[in-house]
């Protein structure tokens, strides 16, 4: 920026702040107005590209405190008057404004003390503004940025328990009739996302992808706890009482045996390690609840041997102590 310049323009009036506006109201300004006359929503505007270069320069200077004060002083000197680039007469003796107020400059008063140009290009604190960095490239011309790639979609599906389990594949359609196939990977929990790269939005720098969230049906007999699964299995009063080898289905359709020991109360879980979801990252365990199971009916003979087993064991109370838990 030529000195004249700092004669010859009010920067203050340029943002629409007063002369006495905090850091925060200049910051403030400039970011509304580089919005607005910003060359990505103005193209072809040539008074918006110049009113952009000009809010740019005056942010340049005014942010800085220490050429704001420069700019203030000088301001305050020369009053409005006009001065000759050179040395050929006029005003203050015929010395050029240079001369006078050259002392006053630092990098010759073509740059901000921050670095970046004046002549257009945007702040690095406002590069967030208009998505990344850029600048005016061939002189101030054409204002360029980065490509970039096309947004995210979104879609939703729902699967089978054992899609989950086992892993599936599912079309999606599109209005126009195109189908997108989607891979769910085996083990997936419900409400999770998978990524279909190059399925979303077009952009210049490449298409976005889509984002599919699985729902996962719910099953009647296994229950997902993490990596888990939890079923419940019934089993009689003397195979809890006296223990018992017990089988139990699997999700890989098998039979698994499981030791139930003797004396097992009902609500006990036991784990079967290695028996619960496979995926890439780990395998879960089966935990197997027991439910001792009383029978509704019974024939003359269990009646007598349950009466006999009542009458060998009345000395035991299972209620003991029950009270003290009881008290408040």
């Amino acid at each position: 920026m030529a000195s004249q310049d700092w004669v010859d323009k009010d920067f203050y009036k340029i943002l629409g702040v007063a002369k006495d506006a905090s850091d925060a109201d200049i910051k403030k300004a400039y970011r509304k107005l580089a919005r607005q006359h910003h060359p990505d929503t103005n193209a072809g505007n040539a008074a918006s590209e110049k009113k952009f270069k000009d809010i740019s320069e005056a942010y340049s200077v005014l942010s800085d405190a220490d050429e704001r004060q420069q700019y203030d002083a000088i301001r305050a000197m020369g009053g409005g008057a006009r001065f000759a680039p050179g040395g050929g007469g006029g005003a203050a003796g015929g010395a050029g404004f240079e001369d006078l107020f050259g002392g006053l400059f630092t990098g010759g008063g073509g740059r901000h003390s921050g670095g970046y140009s004046t002549a257009g290009g945007i702040p690095p604190e406002f590069a967030d503004l208009f998505g990344g960095g850029g600048g005016f490239g061939g002189g101030g011309q054409s204002f360029q940025r980065a490509p970039q790639k096309g947004a995210d979609r979104t879609a939703s599906t729902s699967i089978s328990f054992a899609g989950s389990i086992r892993g599936t594949t599912i079309g999606l359609r599109e209005p126009d009739g195109e189908v997108i196939d989607v891979r769910i990977p085996a083990g997936i929990k419900d409400g999770q996302k998978v990524r279909v790269r190059g399925k979303g939005q077009y952009g210049p720098a490449g298409n976005g992808d889509l984002m599919v969230t699985v729902t996962v049906k719910p099953h009647d007999f296994y229950v997902r706890d993490g990596d888990n699964l939890r079923i419940h299995v019934p089993v009689s009063f003397p195979e809890a009482a006296l223990g018992a080898d017990i089988e139990v289905p699997t999700i890989d359709g098998d039979k698994v045996k499981v030791r139930v020991p003797a004396g097992t109360p009902s609500g006990r879980t036991l784990r079967v390690k290695g028996r619960g979801v496979k995926h890439a990252k780990a395998t879960g365990d089966l935990l197997v609840t027991i439910d001792v199971a009383v029978p509704r009916r019974l024939n003359k003979e269990a009646e007598a041997a349950v009466k006999a087993f009542a009458a060998a064991t009345a000395d035991e109370d299972v209620r003991t102590g029950l009270a003290t838990k009881a008290r408040l």
